[in-house]
């Protein structure tokens, strides 16, 4: 049966979205620590989903196919912040609303990471501001409004000072409300001390913050006399804003808290009975046709995502896919395959630990804490393995082991379950023609003529085939790896070159000694990112001191992703010093791009840490 609403009596949809909080930390998925009565409420009433999935793990890029029903590795906006073009026939979904007669909010985070986005927004909203409600709708007409809540952001929880968080999160709360530090538990990969349990307190505090204004909002609601023909949707935009949450391609990046409440008259519109949960799976590439669906509309071709509420739906999915790009300045390329229970990712930059390098999570006294820790020997196996480099293959059974502790990825017992989303991610990127692989590099260039969803599409622009057999290589180790991926530093293509380049990074110096020379050779390919990246393995494997110009002065490019990806490689050198100078350089010119700047701040911090007595 399709339900949908085609007739004049049509619902409001309120939605509530919060940001960066995983399922873990809300009373109604099982938190007996957490205090979130009026969420709970919402999930006895309505339907609870235990496998919602964000389609990134940082707000821009999760955003980004929240409003479009597109996939980042299809439009290209898996970066955040970058906006690139997006093809003008792609529009926001509530562009499509407005055309069945619905007022259309947004109160008031938009984040869309693409360009034109005052052009976009208008387009897709009646109104978007602060001041956003369904207030200044027509009478009888029927309204789609969003309240963003930023209470449990990644701002509260770890990245402002302490100081700021009392300002607006804790001095907000009454006394009754706020958790003490020992009353929970701590999540094991993180060392239980005093200083870190005043520090993770943030989280519960901020989320508690965030339940009582979204009581505050359903109040309104019901003072307006709406409630009885409103459908409420609540989530959150990724996982949790933590260190290894947010901006990590694990389930605690992903999985995300979602409820969806109907009232009594629109309860024939779910396939699912209220107060229950469902286990379906689903993710934000849904919501767009959702809601066109549910409403009555048309839902456009480029929209991938299941109906959530079509019980005839042929877009019923057994496996997700999920993906992860660069996140501020901290570089990354992971995909991930679930099925619910278990999460399988493949990281293509293994090199890059999970606790990488991004500013906005070193400034945070947790991540202090932590790195000081590390550096004298505090923290166990779990939790100093974190700032290790990654394997290139992670599988974890989520039911079993809900803070990713055991990879199981090379365990035979297991590897039924790792071959099957092996292949499913091996078949869907094919598919899609994934030109997020592309680096950053050429989608600066690229959009300046052309979108990168069109461009992608070109087999003579982005022989994407060839790209994705050799990136498939990265983090693979042994002789016949290294063999081929020193062979394919001579390909004709040069996203081909690029992508040996970065598999070799992942390859010992016993390994990489026979090719020393191939090695000293790719430094001088005239495709930049090869040279960047064959001098990082060159100082960073050999010592070799002859690229550190070479580096130094990639560092300082006009072009700030070439001199990202060369101020990204030295964090991760043991030896620093041949370029403290010119880090100091680069943080005196006032008109350096804020990713690059990000990255020198991590460098000039990290390194007065390694230098401390």
């Amino acid at each position: 049966m399709i339900l949908s609403c085609k007739t004049q009596d049509k619902p409001n949809i309120l939605w509530i979205t919060i940001e960066d909080t995983s399922p873990q930390f809300i009373g109604c998925y099982g938190n007996e620590n957490a205090s979130t009565p009026v969420i709970d409420k919402l999930a006895d009433e309505g339907v609870r989903f235990t496998n919602a999935f964000s389609t990134g793990t940082v707000c821009a890029a999760s955003r980004s196919t929240i409003i479009t029903g597109v996939r980042t590795f299809k439009m290209g906006t898996g970066h955040q912040r970058s906006q690139y073009p997006i093809p003008d026939y792609i529009k926001g979904f509530p562009y499509y609303l407005k055309q069945l007669g619905y007022y259309t909010t947004n109160n008031y985070k938009t984040d869309y990471n693409i360009a034109n986005e005052k052009d976009f927004i208008k387009e897709s909203w009646d109104e978007c501001s602060g001041k956003a409600t369904w207030k200044g709708k027509k009478e009888g007409q029927p309204f789609f409004s969003v309240f963003n809540f930023p209470e449990s952001h990644q701002s509260r929880t770890m990245s402002w000072t302490f100081e700021q968080y009392v300002k607006h999160v804790w001095n907000h709360l009454p006394e009754e409300d706020r958790i003490a530090d020992e009353a929970f538990e701590m999540p094991p990969f993180y060392n239980d001390t005093p200083e870190m349990r005043k520090q993770f307190a943030r989280v519960y505090n901020s989320i508690k913050l965030t339940d009582n204004r979204i009581g505050k909002l359903l109040q309104k609601l019901e003072d307006d006399g709406l409630t009885d023909d409103t459908i409420i949707f609540f989530y959150a935009d990724h996982g949790e804003g933590i260190p290894r949450g947010k901006t990590n391609g694990i389930n605690l990046g992903y999985r995300v808290p979602f409820v969806v409440w109907f009232p009594e008259k629109y309860k024939y519109l779910s396939p699912w009975e209220t107060g229950k949960t469902t286990d379906k799976l689903i993710n934000f590439e849904d919501l767009g046709p959702t809601m066109i669906d549910l409403l009555g509309g048309q839902v456009p071709e480029y929209m991938k995502g299941q109906r959530l509420f079509n019980g005839d739906s042929e877009y019923e999915k057994e496996l997700l896919l999920l993906s992860t790009d660069r996140v501020d300045n901290g570089l990354d390329l992971v995909r991930t395959v679930t099925d619910g229970k278990y999460v399988y990712s493949r990281n293509y930059m293994p090199f890059i630990p999970e606790a990488r390098y991004i500013n906005y999570l070193e400034i945070a006294d947790i991540t202090k804490h932590m790195r000081n820790d590390l550096k004298y020997g505090k923290l166990n196996a779990f939790q100093s393995g974190i700032f290790d480099e990654r394997p290139y293959e992670m599988l974890y059974d989520i039911e079993n082991d809900i803070w990713e502790q055991h990879n199981l990825a090379e365990d035979p017992k297991y590897k039924p379950v790792l071959e099957k989303m092996r292949q499913h991610l091996d078949t869907e990127l094919l598919k899609a023609k994934d030109v997020m692989f592309m680096p950053e590099y050429e989608m600066v260039k690229l959009s300046e003529t052309q979108t990168a969803y069109e461009y992608r599409l070109d087999e003579t622009n982005y022989n994407f085939d060839e790209v994705y057999k050799v990136a498939s290589l990265s983090g693979k180790k042994g002789e016949e790896i290294v063999k081929s991926q020193i062979e394919y530093l001579r390909h004709h293509d040069k996203l081909v070159r690029y992508w040996a380049s970065v598999g070799l990074m992942s390859q010992n110096l016993l390994q990489l000694q026979p090719y020393e020379a191939e090695l000293k050779e790719a430094v001088q390919d005239d495709y930049p990112l090869v040279a960047v990246t064959a001098s990082a393995i060159l100082y960073k494997k050999f010592g070799n001191k002859d690229v550190v110009e070479v580096l130094n002065n990639f560092s300082k490019s006009d072009n700030w992703t070439l001199a990202l990806m060369s101020v990204y490689h030295m964090l991760y050198f043991e030896d620093r010093t041949p370029f403290e100078s010119t880090i100091e350089e680069l943080l005196q010119d006032k008109d350096i791009n804020w990713h690059v700047k990000s990255a020198c701040f991590d460098f000039e911090r990290s390194q007065k840490l390694k230098e401390e007595i």
